[in-house]
This record gives structure tokens, sequence and C-alpha cells, in this order.
């Protein structure tokens, strides 16, 4: 068998989310909490034009859940804890020499390096729920991995990040070579691109410590879609000049060299908590479609739809994604795709 997880570009059959519930990550008060519903629900109701989507709704939840999403989205009542579904659901990929036949990574979640805060346990075992219910096999993992911590091409490159897969809570005994054995054993990568970091704000109490698909995303084969902050006055105008110059050095697994795309970030540099990582690149890229983060302003929102719109060669919509970052993510984060298995490619 050789697995093969496809770019994102790719034909879907259906989107994977999971809704918000009682915790940490929803947070305190009734109206900061109904944020994230609607942030949750829009970001469903928008990838519902372009393709089935199933939620994953914990039984405290299933009213509210239908409630907000009628009959566009498909639910599936399962106990959560958490509900960034990119993480620990199925990463899936397909076999190319055995058509029709889907597999489902199973990763070890442990929400993040395991900090006090986190709650995981339960959510950590969504992966077999979906992959039993999709018909998927399941390809058990001995990696601690987030979905949210690779980006592929689809033709044998994923790139990483020093700071995730080398985490000492994560993955303690784990070096570069050993990470990128599972990445060909599971995603059928056979280049390895190591990022050194993500974004400033995924290093706070709340972050994924180097998520790259804030930071970075495989437009297609050979080109690469990656965050720029203009403002010197934020710290990661340092970090994306780096990333910049780092990347312009790399090739792909076909030896290409890459093409860089710059996505600038929104002007708004600061919230309550510090600098923020407001980013474009965490869009999810659906059939025929793109679904971008918003943050209110309406130049740069419009400026970055072009860009995804140009680089993809599809329309993009946005929803306003401000609420998911406040709780430590975005659009991609809280997404999971599940590839065509008729005529993938």
């Amino acid at each position: 068998m050789g697995w093969r997880m496809p770019h994102e570009g790719a034909q879907h059959d259906r989107t994977w989310m999971a809704f918000p519930r009682a915790g940490v990550t929803l947070g305190d008060g009734a109206e900061w909490q109904e944020t994230a519903y609607r942030a949750w629900s829009d970001t469903a109701l928008a990838i519902a034009e372009f393709e089935p989507v199933t939620m994953v709704v914990d039984p405290t939840e299933i009213d509210r859940a239908t409630r907000m999403l009628g009959s566009a989205v498909e639910i599936v009542e399962s106990p959560l804890d958490e509900f960034w579904m990119r993480d620990f659901g199925p990463t899936f990929v397909i076999d190319d020499a055995r058509p029709g036949v889907l597999g489902a990574v199973d990763w070890i979640f442990n929400g993040w390096g395991a900090p006090a805060w986190a709650q995981w346990q339960v959510s950590a075992g969504i992966a077999r729920i979906i992959a039993e219910r999709v018909g998927a096999e399941l390809i058990s993992s001995v990696l601690v991995n987030e979905g949210g911590g690779i980006h592929v091409d689809g033709e044998g490159t994923v790139l990483l990040t020093d700071t995730v897969q080398l985490d000492p809570n994560r993955n303690p005994y784990a070096d570069k070579a050993r990470v990128e054995a599972e990445m060909l054993r599971t995603l059928g990568a056979d280049k390895a691109i190591w990022l050194p970091r993500g974004l400033t704000r995924d290093y706070d109490e709340f972050g994924t410590r180097g998520h790259v698909d804030i930071v970075a995303a495989f437009a297609g084969p050979g080109r690469v879609l990656l965050h720029r902050q203009d403002d010197p006055a934020h710290p990661d105008h340092d970090v994306t000049r780096d990333l910049h110059a780092m990347l312009q050095q790399q090739t792909d697994a076909a030896g290409r060299p890459l093409e860089i795309i710059d996505v600038p970030a929104p002007r708004e540099l600061r919230d309550d908590e510090g600098f923020v990582d407001w980013s474009y690149i965490n869009h999810l890229v659906v059939n025929d479609g793109i679904v971008a983060c918003g943050f209110g302003e309406e130049k740069a929102d419009a400026r970055a739809r072009e860009i995804l719109e140009e680089a993809y060669g599809r329309r993009a919509v946005t929803v306003d994604a401000r609420p998911i970052f406040a709780r430590g993510g975005g659009i991609h984060c809280i997404t999971q795709q599940q590839p065509s298995v008729v005529g993938a490619r």
C-alpha cells in the first residue's frame, strides 16, 4: 500500500467539523459563547454552499446545533471535549494503487503538548469514530501530531515546523529522520520542508507552538502561500521575512524551486491579549471555492480574497474569523476535508 494525502484543492466528498461545547475553549458568559457558536455555524453554512458538511456534535449541544445549522449540515452525535476538528480528527489519505480506497490517519492527540488547561481525552477518539463511519482504513500512528501541523502539495512534499513535531511535550524522542519516515508512511511525502517556527501569538499559553497552517500553505505543486506582516512594530514582521528568505532556498519533492506568494496580514496589530496572529493563510479550499478568514477590514479582506482566487483559480467567500482566532485558531483549524476517492489525483 502507498498512501498519499491529496492536495486540499483536489475534489472533496465532504468537510468535517465539530460543534462548540462548554469548556475552556468556549469561555464564559452567554454573549461571548454565542460568538463561537455563530462563527462555527457561519463557517459550516459557507462551506455547505460548495460541498456537504458533517458536524460532530456533543449530546449537550444537539438542540442548539440543529437550530443554528438547520438542514444544510448533517449532524452526527458523539461526545466531545474539544472542537478543533483539523487537529484531533482523521487526516484522510488515498491509495492510488487501489481506486476507491480511503484511508484515515489517526495521529496521537494530546491537546497540543498536554498543557495544564487542555481537555482532549474524549475528542482524541473521534478520528476512529469517523473512520469507521465512512468506511476508511485506519492508519494508526505513534506520532503526536495535529492536522494543523502539516500541509501537503499532494505530490510528495510536506511543510512542517521544528517546534511542533519536535516539541518535547509531544514527541520527546523524535528527530527529523523519524518524523520524515512517518510522513512518508502515512502521507506519501518523501520531501519535508521544515520551517524553524510559526507566528508569535501561537507560542502563548493557548497556542499550538507553531502550526504551519497559519503561516504557510501550498496553493499547488511548487507554489506556497506565505503570511506577510508588513508592519515592523509587529514581531511577525521579522518572522515572516526570515521564513520568506528560507523558503526561497527550498525545492519540492520534484526538485522545483518554490514560488512564494505573499499574503499580507490585516492592519490590526493587537487585541486585549497582545499581538494578533490574524492570517489569511488559514483558509479552507473547497469544491470550486475557498472559504477565507475575514477580520472586519474591508480592503484587506478583499485583497486577500483576490490573492487566493488568483492562486487557486476559484471563487473565495469570507467568514468573520475573529471569534475563532480569539480562541486560538482559524477556519482551517476547525475543518477537515475528506477527499474523493473517485478519479482522485
